[in-house]
């Protein structure tokens, strides 16, 4: 049986993360949502249609995935947003060929024998047609990046014991760290944690993967992962719902984030309930608000929709996509969206929604010259020992001329 897992038309609710990443990419829990449903179907062979607009970018860095191509055998397509349980998996499993899964207007999966073709999101649904519908209300989708927030700890309980309560885990931690309820901890090959570093697994599990060094007095609360490489700074505060991707370095205090990967907030400083995506970097004393003064519900800016929406939250941070950077001291608001490629700095709240490629302080914001852009972004890179390549150009200046 061959697997394709697809975007569908929806994955624009989750900009600006997904202007860069398939939703599939996305980070919950300890998983990608991709890696979670292969995890599930017992998936080893990558197989996913994303937009036309991420094609390229795809195919060069994944040279052994099916990037827009399909098969002519019978194949199962999911759908990235899928929230995966046992429950859905059996859903799935038992379609037959020509059925389509759809609960009210999304499709969640069809089985079918298409013809050998190349394909994109944009016109996925011409092949879905004409195919007999069975109606599933009980199975749900992730629909706002906020929801991948709010959900998080939950996730990660649930990666924990689908993926590593299993595994053999016997580690020896260094004179002067305290592991608190061990047999909900997990810590990967190549870890360091120093002394006075306190591991706390009482309300949930704390993975720590590969290769992680945890510096001196660094506090961890779970439901807590951190990614493979990064480093928690000495005397962090990584509370309980926090999700840190890989090659990140993470400092101050954090609660119920996720960061995508390959970023850094080093330093002293607030940040709650919000997703970063990768190549960002928090400036020195860099807070946010996560929950307004009235108790409220926080609105936040919608893509699809050009203005703000209602998220239901009440604690809801900063959405910040990939390289964009703050100045030391920098203030941002409750519910704030930050696009690609930002530079923000000043004494001026940073608020509401700032498109991508802008740069300055929160009261004055001007157009960030692409070129300076790209120069920045290769210098970020080298750093960790990569380059900055022709298709992600070609991504971000495509991005860049819909906002310009």
């Amino acid at each position: 049986m061959n697997f394709v897992i697809f975007d569908d038309e929806k994955w624009n609710n989750f900009f600006p993360i997904t202007l860069t990443r398939s939703t599939g990419d996305l980070r919950v829990g300890i998983l990608k949502l991709r890696q979670r449903i292969s995890s599930y179907l017992d998936v080893s062979e990558t197989n996913i249609i994303v937009s036309s607009y991420l094609e390229s970018i795809y195919k060069e860095r994944h040279k052994d995935w099916k990037v827009n191509e399909i098969k002519a055998e019978e194949t199962i397509f999911i759908n990235s947003r899928v929230k995966i349980d046992a429950s859905s998996k059996k859903a799935i499993m038992s379609l037959l060929v020509d059925e389509c899964l759809v609960s009210d207007d999304t499709i969640l999966a069809v089985k079918c024998t298409p013809k050998k073709q190349n394909i994109t999101s944009e016109n996925l649904n011409d092949l879905f047609s004409n195919l007999k519908k069975k109606n599933n209300a009980k199975i749900t989708c992730w629909n706002f990046i906020w929801e991948l927030i709010s959900e998080n700890a939950e996730y990660i309980k649930r990666d924990f014991n689908d993926v590593f309560y299993e595994k053999d885990n016997y580690f020896e931690t260094e004179l002067g760290t305290t592991v608190i309820n061990p047999y909900n901890v997990w810590i990967g090959d190549g870890a360091i944690m120093k002394p006075g570093v306190v591991i706390d697994a009482t309300d949930g599990p704390v993975i720590i993967d590969e290769n992680v060094k945890i510096m001196p007095n660094a506090v961890i609360i779970g439901p807590a992962y951190i990614g493979k490489g990064s480093t928690i700074k000495v005397g962090a505060k990584i509370y309980e719902g926090t999700s840190i991707g890989p090659v990140c370095k993470i400092g101050g205090e954090v609660e119920e984030t996720i960061f995508q990967g390959y970023t850094n907030k080093q330093h002293d400083g607030f940040l709650g309930h919000s997703y970063l995506g990768e190549w960002i970097n928090l400036g020195a004393d860099t807070n946010n608000s996560d929950l307004k003064n009235n108790y409220g519900s926080v609105s936040i800016y919608s893509y699809p929709q050009k203005k703000k929406v209602d998220s239901n939250c009440n604690f809801l941070g900063a959405i910040i996509a990939d390289h964009s950077k703050t100045g030391i001291n920098s203030t941002i608001n409750t519910g704030t969206t930050v696009g690609i490629g930002c530079s923000l700095f000043g004494a001026d709240l940073i608020k509401n929604y700032v498109p991508s490629f802008n740069i300055g302080t929160g009261a004055k914001i001007y157009e960030y010259d692409f070129d300076d852009f790209v120069e920045t972004a290769k210098l970020v890179k080298k750093r960790r020992g990569l380059s900055f390549s022709k298709s992600e150009k070609e991504l971000y200046s495509n991005t860049y001329k819909q906002v310009f």
